[in-house]
């Protein structure tokens, strides 16, 4: 047991409490790629170059998604508590779960409370804060966001025994194997690696190398960080001003996937992911509009609830030459626009003044920030 009450009353003394910051992220075409089930299903063993181009065309058929990080997320901070017990409190939500090392059950509700456990520690509590308010997770990846983040904490302050791709396998086996959610490992990577990443999953292992199997991918930066700007003035994110479980979107594509007419639907979304990577790594915004636009047609039939509550933003964007992809399974209520013109978003930006709200945003190239942890490894 690492007792580490004591360390953490010290931390608290000189306003140095360890802590992460964990950062959100943009789907867009690719999404649902990540999820275990569509990884194995879409794999094929591939003809991997020896020497490899930024095109990565022999991927194109790969399951894969890209990540964008952006500046909202969650702040985890490590309290000192109670010697026997450790705690998760989430001020956004409201709520707190506490227990004795060894004794947390692996319901729903414990899922955060499960990876303090696994990584041994006691006598502390885990603090969790949006660093906006008001947004919850709106489709950004939140409640993953959240559990990679505790996984940092947690790993630094036990003397960091699991690398980062065990650390992404963590997450995503806790959050859906205690039933949390349906979860792949997008969101969780993004946090590990940020920036505008593509990634190009691996389900078990990369063939001839040694690997951890899920969690694993091979990752490109599309964009560099000189040119977010070029990113920023083309997409913005607006509140929908519904919520929704992203969990029955979520089954409704599990359930297409396992009939003929939805397995064939799911299997183009690997090329349009393709276009969408290529867009932005070469700044073809029309084939990015593109990407976006055929995607969310086909996730859409799909399960039309996908849509449910932004057919009127949708509606918008054409008449500015704009589209819109609802974030995450389309249950948390953000919306990404797109324009492949500055020009044409500003102009709805104008129009969706008064009646929906934005969610500004800043890219960013790391997905995490972690700190005053280092000297625990003394401890």
């Amino acid at each position: 047991m690492i007792q580490i009450n004591d360390f953490l009353k010290t931390a608290e003394k000189k306003k140095a409490l360890p802590k992460v910051i964990a950062y959100n992220r943009i789907d867009g075409p690719g999404s649902s790629l990540d999820l275990g089930k569509f990884q194995q299903a879409f794999w094929r063993l591939p003809d991997m170059p020896d020497k490899d181009d930024p095109a990565r065309k022999w991927t194109q058929n790969l399951p894969r998604t890209v990540g964008i990080t952006i500046n909202t997320g969650t702040k985890i901070e490590a309290h000192p508590f109670d010697p026997d017990l450790i705690g998760v409190r989430s001020v956004e939500y409201e709520t707190e779960v506490i227990a004795h090392p060894g004794e947390v059950v692996p319901v729903s509700e414990n899922w955060l409370l499960k990876i303090i456990e696994i990584f041994n520690l006691s006598g502390v509590m885990f603090v969790l804060k949006n660093l906006r308010e008001g947004i919850h997770s709106s489709g950004l990846g939140g409640s993953s966001t959240a559990t990679i983040g505790v996984c940092i904490l947690a790993n630094g302050l036990a003397g960091r025994p699991f690398t980062k791709i065990q650390l992404i396998s963590l997450a995503s086996r806790i959050e859906q194997g205690l039933g949390l959610s349906i979860t792949g490992t997008q969101e969780q990577s993004n946090v590990l690696f940020g920036g505008v990443t593509d990634y190009v999953w691996f389900p078990w292992g990369k063939p001839g190398h040694p690997g951890t199997g899920y969690g694993e991918s091979l990752r490109y930066e599309l964009v560099p960080p000189d040119d977010y700007g070029l990113l920023e003035d083309r997409m913005a994110i607006f509140h929908s001003g519904h919520h929704r479980q992203s969990s029955e979107v979520n089954f409704s594509w599990m359930n297409s996937f396992l009939t003929e007419d939805g397995y064939k639907l799911h299997s183009q979304k690997m090329k349009l992911a393709y276009m969408y990577r290529e867009g932005l790594r070469l700044k073809k915004w029309d084939h990015v509009l593109e990407s976006i636009e055929r995607y969310r047609k086909i996730r859409t039939k799909l399960c039309e609830g996908y849509m449910e509550s932004s057919w009127d933003l949708l509606e918008r964007a054409k008449s500015c030459n704009s589209t819109v992809f609802p974030l995450g399974a389309g249950g948390g209520g953000g919306v990404l626009l797109f324009s492949p013109n500055p020009e044409s978003l500003d102009k709805l930006r104008e129009d969706l003044a008064g009646v929906y709200s934005e969610i500004p945003f800043k890219i960013r190239s790391g997905g995490h920030e972690i700190s005053n942890v280092e000297p625990m490894e003394n401890y």
